[in-house]
């Protein structure tokens, strides 16, 4: 189930709000239980109540693509379509000049050393 932006900012402003040792659950909301035991830890210091802030500002202002990438690995090589993950067109057009290249080298048109440059520089 993807994350869902407003949660993540809803979840960290009650940890900065509610005086109570709950600071880190937007952490455990988006997958970063290290993080949230981290915030745990320091719950009786101002550490994670700014910290908390911090991320909710944070989560705010970035655009929901950049939300998505970070926390859904949606966004930029992936999106969402119903219910499954498909691959953008920029990794299909990429797997397609790959192939091509690879045909290249098999029909012997490219030398080995021509393949390997050229595919560092699709890949890079």
């Amino acid at each position: 189930m993807p994350k869902r932006r407003y949660w993540a900012i809803a979840l960290a402003v009650t940890s900065v709000v509610l005086p109570w040792p709950i600071a880190g659950l937007h952490k455990l909301y988006l997958g970063q239980p290290v993080w949230a035991g981290i915030y745990w830890l320091l719950w009786n210091t101002p550490i994670p109540r700014i910290a908390c802030a911090i991320d909710a500002v944070w989560y705010f202002v970035q655009g929901e693509e950049d939300f998505n990438r970070q926390f859904n690995d949606l966004g930029g090589t992936w999106h969402q379509n119903g219910d499954s993950l498909q691959p953008s067109q920029q990794v299909i057009t990429m797997a397609e000049a790959m192939r091509e290249l690879e045909q290249l080298r098999l029909e012997g048109l490219i030398t080995e050393y021509e393949f390997e440059q050229k595919r560092r520089q699709l890949l890079g």
